[in-house]
């Protein structure tokens, strides 16, 4: 497959956006309630748990497809790692909502998988659930769990493209948080 059509691909894969799907389906614009965000945590806060689950797994789902097959047919490491770049730019910015979509967090799993292995995976989401229960701040959670992505990718696969993949996921993701993180700086951020 070419780099070029699985690189737009991965974007208009990443775009599709669940979260307002599923809001859709139960009568909420989901862009218009909390924070705006199409992810699991905004879906969580008005249609339920079960909901919010099932479009953490379906955003998941749709940024393994795009990894999947780079892993397929790419032999580049920087193709790879900008396959994964694009699908979390098209979940962040979906061309189908006016480039206004969720923060980017579940879409980063299948990358945690292939870039730091799947039982560094589980602890981390591990990590991050414990903490979640404690703190009880999404936002805050999300920017603490991707701070260690960087490193994980580099203790499992060694590579500098990876490596610095890692640190491009972080600062996108903390991007994508920017107005959270003025709200917990001004001590008004929202809680589960």
């Amino acid at each position: 497959m070419n780099f070029y059509i699985l690189l737009l691909l991965s974007y208009l894969i990443g775009s599709i956006p669940f979260g307002y799907l599923i809001g859709k389906i139960n009568k909420i614009d989901i862009k218009k309630v909390g924070s705006g965000s199409t992810g699991a945590t905004n879906v969580s806060r008005f249609l339920g748990a079960k909901w919010a689950v099932l479009v953490a797994l379906l955003d998941i789902s749709k940024a393994f497809l795009p990894l999947f097959l780079a892993f397929t047919y790419l032999n580049s490491e920087i193709e790879i790692a900008l396959i994964v770049i694009i699908t979390i730019l098209g979940h962040i910015f979906p061309v189908w909502l006016n480039f206004k979509g969720g923060k980017g967090v579940s879409v980063i799993v299948p990358a945690l998988i292939f870039f730091a292995g799947l039982w560094q995976t589980i602890v981390l989401i591990s990590f991050w659930a414990i903490l979640l229960k404690t703190i009880k701040v999404m936002s805050l959670n999300n920017v603490a769990l991707i701070f260690f992505v960087p490193f994980l990718f580099w203790f499992h696969t060694h590579s500098l493209v990876y490596f610095l993949l890692g640190i491009v996921i972080f600062l996108i993701i903390l991007y994508a948080h920017r107005e959270n993180i003025s709200r917990l700086y001004n001590d008004n951020e929202l809680k589960l």
